[in-house]
């Protein structure tokens, strides 16, 4: 990997990977970097590494969470993202990780993205039900039925957990997870660090 392309671990089910998403373009037209995506399985990435989301770690810490989403406001508003809470959340995104997949060999990886974590967490949906799934994707522009039909490849499947393997064994624990080279960089936060990354090597 060139040092000068950013690595993007990611699962739509994450909200600060939505965030860190938005402003990945900004950085690479002030670094010149390019961005490859690698989408992959949060839920398993959580199970093998024994790490947990905030809302449960922080479940028990008095403030904490409420501090969380203080922070998460702060950064909302001062990088003027379009976000609103996914009133479904938690959603299992198994199907739309796989779908993920699917784009990913058809090469409309960067599309789908930018659809799915906008309905996610922008105009939110219901995206671990299948039939809103489909629907969602042909409105924009997909073939939804297709995509679907696709998920359930054993391929397709095999990808999916043999890419979030891959995240783990470099380091993976949590979303969103950047590399420069074998420089790892773990949460939106350090998007700052990660152009410093660019520009200084």
């Amino acid at each position: 990997m060139k040092p000068e392309a950013i690595e993007f671990f990611y699962d739509y089910g994450s909200p600060n990977a939505y965030l860190a998403y938005k402003l990945l373009p900004g950085i690479a037209e002030k670094t010149g970097a390019t961005i490859t995506l690698k989408p992959c399985l949060l839920g398993g990435i959580f199970k093998a590494t024994n790490n947990q989301s905030p809302f449960v770690a922080y479940a028990q810490v008095k403030g904490k969470l409420a501090y969380e989403q203080l922070e998460m406001a702060r950064f909302i508003k001062k990088h003027g993202i379009s976000f609103a809470y996914n009133p479904n959340f938690p959603v299992n995104t198994l199907l739309i990780m796989r779908g993920a997949m699917v784009a990913q060999r058809d090469d409309f990886l960067e599309s789908y993205t930018d659809a799915v974590f906008d309905f996610m967490w922008k105009d939110p949906r219901k995206m671990d039900d299948p039939e809103i799934v489909k629907a969602t994707l042909t409105e924009a522009g997909f073939n939804g039925s297709g995509i679907l039909a696709a998920t359930q490849d054993p391929e397709i499947k095999a990808a999916l957990i043999d890419q979030t393997n891959t995240a783990v064994e470099r380091g993976v624990f949590g979303m969103p997870t950047f590399f420069v080279g074998d420089e790892m960089f773990f949460g939106k936060d350090r998007l700052k660090q990660v152009a410093e990354a660019i520009t200084e090597g």
